[in-house]
């Protein structure tokens, strides 16, 4: 059980909001961006960024008595984002990576049952 109410099993797409204003003009324009589709997990951005924070943070070898999940996934995001050490644009194209890994995934998984809902996600016209 994870005893921080900020701390989740992996990253949440209600905290991109607070990851605004922790680099420049180009990542707040993206953030912003983003910012529309937040009510929206299933959005096909919101997932591509939420995998990218996965790896960012890694969030797969967080676990409740860890350092990161006492001090909660907001302070664990903005932590990442703020010491990413390339520019902005080196930090959307991981963004694009991730959702080209998703994208990937779709077509590797012909049979899976979570393939209808990603494909309707990835439909929708994104960035």
């Amino acid at each position: 059980m994870l005893h921080q109410p900020d701390t989740e099993i992996i990253f949440p797409p209600r905290v991109i909001p607070s990851l605004r204003n922790l680099r420049g003009p180009e990542w707040r324009e993206f953030v912003d961006g983003l910012c529309q589709h937040t009510t929206n997990d299933t959005h096909a951005d919101i997932l591509a960024f939420t995998w990218m924070m996965v790896k960012l943070n890694s969030c797969l070898a967080c676990h409740a008595d860890s350092y990161r999940a006492m001090r909660g996934c907001t302070l664990c995001s903005q932590n990442t984002i703020g010491r990413f050490k390339g520019t902005d644009a080196e930090l959307i194209a991981c963004f694009k990576v991730a959702r080209e890994d998703i994208l990937a995934w779709i077509t590797a998984n012909p049979s899976s049952p979570m393939l209808e809902i990603l494909r309707q996600c990835f439909a929708a016209p994104s960035r």
